[in-house]
Formats: C-alpha cells, structure tokens, sequence
C-alpha cells in the first residue's frame, strides 16, 4: 500500500512561484518514477511532469521551462518547483506513482 500526501499549494499572482511537495510512505520509494498531474476546472486530468527512478526527468510542453520536478529519496519526497506561474496553472495538483496510485491534490490559484 502506496501514501500520497500533497502540500505547497496556495494563491499567488501570475508570474510568481509556488513549490510542491508529496511525501510518499508504504513502499520503496526510489526504485519508482514519480509524477506530477494536474486538474484544471472543466477539463480532463492532464499529465505535467515525471521523474524516474535514475532522475531522469520530462515535461508537458505547457510547462517546459518553467516548472522542474525533483526528488529527494532520502526523504521519500517529490518535488514540483513551479515558476512564472499563469492564470492557465490554475488546478488541482496530484502525485502519482505506478500508475496507480494517487494523492488527494493541492489546490493551486493563479490570479492574473
């Protein structure tokens, strides 16, 4: 059994930035890629960011650039460090790992 827990999210004004964080529990974090999805209103989940288990790392061309996802396996933790933030950001963030299993989300508000 997978834990997915979310937090960093918030209201904050186009151009700035905002890190989020999910903390994984209930199984060995590193040998899995990580990923980064998002809900905007109206519209179908979209995928945003992955990192696999060698760090390597690929982006949804809507946030190539701006955003850099990382991990720090020692703290069982995914990242999602977003910057130059627009209107268009605006959605419910989750963690996914496998495939399979997902976090509750963290809302995120850009204002323009």
């Amino acid at each position: 059994q997978v834990q997915l827990v979310e937090s960093g999210g918030g209201l904050v004004q186009a151009g700035g930035s905002l890190r989020l964080s999910c903390a994984a529990s209930g199984s060995i974090f590193s040998i899995y890629g990580m990923a980064w999805y998002r809900t905007a209103p109206g519209k179908q989940r979209e995928f945003v960011a992955h990192i696999s288990s060698d760090f390597s790392t690929n982006y949804a061309n809507s946030v190539k650039g701006r955003f850099t996802i990382s991990r720090d396996n020692a703290k069982n933790t995914v990242y999602l460090q977003m910057n130059s933030l627009k209107a268009e950001d605006t959605a419910v963030y989750y963690c996914n790992t496998r495939g399979e299993y997902w976090g509750q989300g963290t809302q995120v508000t850009v204002s323009s």
